[in-house]
């Protein structure tokens, strides 16, 4: 018998895969502050590299699988380049994790 309110992603092995796939993506600690660091905004490489605190290098590899995944776009303004978070569901999944794992520090 079939329970209600099963999550339907189960029944599809494609969408557990693109969900593992993004997943694996982000989990790297540095790619997660970047994604937290863009949030709903339109930032610049050198204002994520003030954001996150680490080397214009090294942002831009994460920032480079992060794009090649699609969980980021890009655009190119001048000699600058621009990331914003490509889904708004990425989104409200960093929120939900900021929910679950970010505490207030009373």
């Amino acid at each position: 018998m079939a329970q209600t309110g099963k999550l339907d992603l189960i029944a599809f092995d494609n969408d557990i895969e693109r969900a593992a796939f993004a997943l694996k993506a982000m989990s790297h600690p540095l790619r997660l502050k970047i994604l937290c660091a863009v949030g709903e905004n339109e930032l610049s490489v050198q204002d994520i590299v003030d954001c996150v605190g680490t080397t214009q290098s090294n942002v831009s590899q994460h920032l480079a699988k992060l794009r090649d995944k699609e969980i980021l776009a890009s655009r190119r303004d001048a000699n600058r380049i621009y990331y914003r978070v490509n889904d708004e569901r990425t989104l409200r999944l960093i929120e939900m994790m900021r929910e679950v794992f970010c505490s207030d520090k009373k």
